[in-house]
């Protein structure tokens, strides 16, 4: 065996994985966490502002945040099954099971639906809007998404953004049914923090989308008219955190104080010379930028 030859079967030998891991990889347990964060901080607020205490409503919490992290689990396992055709073209998805080999097309699809169908249950059982919630967010990420804009239109990350910016509302419903105003500017803060994330994911991971043959906006219209799209989304972050008075002027110089920096270093965008290096530096703000705001909703009602 030439060496050239060994090198290319090392190089497409399938990773040691455990079960576990495969599993977790499967459902994206990342995507599940980040999400259930939202959730949780759509629960609370309503239970602030509603004046209903966390202990007696722990049922609620408890069936809200399991049937979501359910939904979620089991909309990333289906959508794992549609792209089994192109995750092995990116670095980032194949080792996932469902190209491995180390999961049946078949226990994927067992593992979705029963996991959604459970957790859709578990929703309603909060109640009607919650549930009715789930199933939209379900049917944007794995049909509108997954099974029909992915592959075809350069607008599918902001068609995908709706079904990520609906756990807070499920959250939020699932304690109030009657959507308050500031569940609605949770869900803009989701949909509208999307598209600039997954930009700059795409940006780093552009050649392998064009491998892959997704229209992402990088591959479609380049770098430069991608890093507008990230600037405006950012910008129109601005206004939101006024809309969030009621959480005090603490968070709300705090959440301006992130989209400020986040535009800041947008803008810084087109002066640097490193897209790539841009990118990561943007991916990884938008992911602290995220967490860090969702738990200091949290916080400034405590304290």
């Amino acid at each position: 065996m030439s060496n050239s030859r060994a090198i290319d079967m090392e190089n497409t030998s399938i990773p040691e994985t455990t079960a576990l891991k495969d599993f977790l990889s499967l459902i994206k347990i990342g995507i599940v966490n980040s999400n259930l964060i939202t959730t949780f901080t759509g629960m609370w607020l309503a239970l602030v502002f509603t004046q209903q205490h966390f202990l007696q409503s722990l049922d609620i919490v408890i069936l809200g945040l399991l049937g979501s992290a359910l939904i979620i689990a089991g909309s990333c396992s289906i959508n794992n099954f549609i792209d089994r055709d192109i995750d092995p073209i990116m670095s980032r998805t194949k080792s996932r099971p469902t190209v491995t080999g180390k999961m049946s097309g078949a226990k994927v699809l067992t593992i979705g639906f029963s996991f959604i169908t459970l957790g859709t249950i578990l929703l309603f059982m909060t109640s009607v809007t919650a549930g009715i919630l789930g199933i939209i967010g379900i049917f944007s990420y794995v049909v509108l998404y997954s099974m029909w804009s992915k592959r075809l239109y350069v607008s599918n990350t902001i068609i995908g953004s709706i079904s990520g910016a609906v756990p807070p509302l499920i959250g939020w419903a699932a304690v109030d049914p009657n959507l308050d105003t500031m569940a609605w500017i949770l869900f803009l803060m989701m949909f509208i923090w999307q598209p600039p994330h997954f930009y700059a994911l795409a940006m780093k991971r552009c050649e392998e989308y064009r491998a892959a043959n997704i229209p992402m906006l990088p591959v479609v219209k380049g770098f430069e008219v991608t890093k507008r799209h990230i600037v405006f989304w950012v910008a129109c972050l601005l206004p939101l955190p006024f809309f969030l008075m009621p959480l005090g002027m603490t968070f709300v110089i705090l959440a301006t104080a992130f989209n400020i920096g986040w535009l800041v270093l947008g803008l810084a965008g087109f002066k640097m010379k490193d897209d790539l290096k841009w990118a990561r530096l943007m991916f990884v703000y938008s992911l602290n930028y995220l967490t860090i705001l969702f738990v200091a909703m949290v916080i400034v009602t405590v304290i």
